[in-house]
């Protein structure tokens, strides 16, 4: 058995940093084969209770390793509905393969690849004529708000346990952050497209460009006979550096650049999507976000972009994949560094940024490493770019006309261990609920909340929850 994992085929640099296509190419079925069969099928399954959606992970490895990737499919996709996303974005470094025991002795297994690899297989293999049993209607009728992952978990978990769901989407194509926010090159968005179709197929309703809280309010959707309502709108609320200079042409939070890009299609000659042509572009950040908005940069041309992260490379929070993926494109780290200022020209476009060292210190509430400035540390960067990566919250538009519903200081959602809020049927999570997270993470309380929201219209009608169908 080898410590070494399958390395995962891949452009080259030299040529993918030109294109928009994505980076990673995915196993054959030869090197699936042989990587799950690096796997020890430990009794104590460590990775399953390090993934928060439970995947049965070495049973599906197991039957990946004998060559039945059907059967690998149907045990995978009897706890996740998206599997094709999943392993492609999730970070399985500090998940699911951070518990593998074989990396305490060399490489832990590829589970994300395998995924990615099984859903894939599935996707270009199976028989898409055969019809997809859609369960016994149960009459209760659920309004998920916003479709990204939480909300599309949710919306599937329902819908299999044969509840009316209706999905709504402010944006005019339904997939959340998984269609505006990760870059084509890391997730095709047709992937995106293809796991939201299996939804449909299954009888849930997609309702886009529907600004709940605003066009409708939740209470309307109360009055138009939903018995309970899930809000799963993400954390799409940029945040700034509150620094002279925010304001000049050509900064950017990486909501909007990003937005701007992969929805809008901005790369794409066929479309008019405004962007700027850039040449020396700075990311403020150090996460996945900050890794992203860097490499579609360099894909938009720009001659020299640079990552500007107060912290040191041992801090650096983005996956270690994406990072490596960003130093092989070329993309140059400036660590230990902060912005104080942005400059512009006579006609208020971003000529520079002007920074100070940092240095690391103790550590903080969030057990990471504080910083602090050093004196007389100032330096200038010469760019025409900012683009600020530093997090986001949550957009207060349904608390401003739903103002009953509790929220924290950081405007997030506030919700029990079920996922219910302070106002009755109505449920949320996902990063509405915890701020900013992972893919993996929302999708694990889109599940809880499905079970939740089944238990709430049942007690409330005094009838049976709907068995749990999951495995459908």
């Amino acid at each position: 058995m080898s410590l070494k994992r399958n390395p995962m085929p891949e452009q080259d640099p030299r040529i993918r940093v030109g294109n928009f296509e994505e980076v990673a190419l995915g196993y054959t079925p030869e090197m699936a084969i042989d990587e799950a069969k690096r796997c020890l099928q430990c009794k104590a399954k460590p990775c399953v209770s390090g993934c928060p959606v439970n995947v049965r992970i070495p049973e599906f490895i197991r039957e990946t390793a004998a060559g039945e990737f059907g059967k690998a499919y149907d045990i995978i996709t009897s706890t996740n509905n998206l599997p094709a996303i999943c392993g492609r974005v999730c970070p399985q470094q500090s998940q699911c393969e951070g518990q593998c025991v074989l990396g305490r002795k060399g490489e832990p297994v590829a589970i994300g690849a395998l995924e990615r690899f099984v859903a894939d297989y599935h996707a270009e293999h199976a028989d898409h004529a055969e019809k997809i049993v859609i369960p016994e209607p149960n009459g209760y009728k659920v309004a998920i708000v916003g479709s990204g992952p939480t909300g599309l978990t949710c919306a599937a978990d329902l819908a299999k346990l044969g509840c009316d769901v209706t999905l709504f989407e402010s944006f005019h194509k339904p997939g959340g952050v998984l269609i505006y926010g990760i870059p084509e090159f890391r997730l095709p968005k047709a992937v995106v497209a293809r796991e939201i179709k299996k939804l449909e197929d299954f009888g849930v309703k997609l309702v886009t460009n529907a600004v709940i809280g605003k066009a409708i309010t939740i209470d309307e959707l109360f009055s138009r006979g939903f018995d309970a309502v899930y809000l799963g709108t993400g954390a799409g609320l940029p945040r700034f550096l509150h620094i002279a200079g925010e304001s000049c042409l050509g900064v950017y939070s990486a909501n909007e650049y990003l937005t701007r890009i992969n929805l809008m299609k901005a790369y794409h000659p066929d479309y008019d999507t405004p962007i700027a042509k850039s040449k020396r572009v700075a990311v403020i950040g150090g996460g996945n976000v900050a890794m992203d908005s860097a490499r579609v940069a360099a894909r938009m041309g720009a001659e020299k972009v640079y990552i500007v992260y107060r912290r040191s490379e041992n801090e650096l929070p983005a996956r270690k994949e994406e990072i490596a993926h960003a130093r092989e494109e070329g993309i140059e780290f400036k660590y230990l560094s902060s912005p104080v200022k942005i400059l512009s020209d006579k006609q208020g476009r971003v000529r520079g940024m002007e920074c100070v060292e940092m240095a690391l210190a103790g550590l903080d509430e969030s057990g990471r490493r504080s910083v602090v400035q050093k004196a007389d540390s100032n330096f200038f960067m010469e760019v025409d770019t900012v683009i600020i990566a530093i997090g986001t919250g949550p957009n207060p538009l349904i608390k401003v006309t739903t103002p009953e519903i509790e929220t924290n200081r950081e405007g997030c959602i506030v919700v029990n261990e079920q996922g219910a809020s302070s106002v009755a049927g109505v449920f949320a999570g996902g990063d509405i609920a915890s701020g900013a997270s992972t893919v993996i993470h929302s999708m694990g309380a889109g599940k809880l909340a499905a079970q939740s929201i089944v238990a709430y219209i049942a007690a409330v009608r005094k009838s049976d929850p709907p068995a749990d169908k999951s495995a459908v």
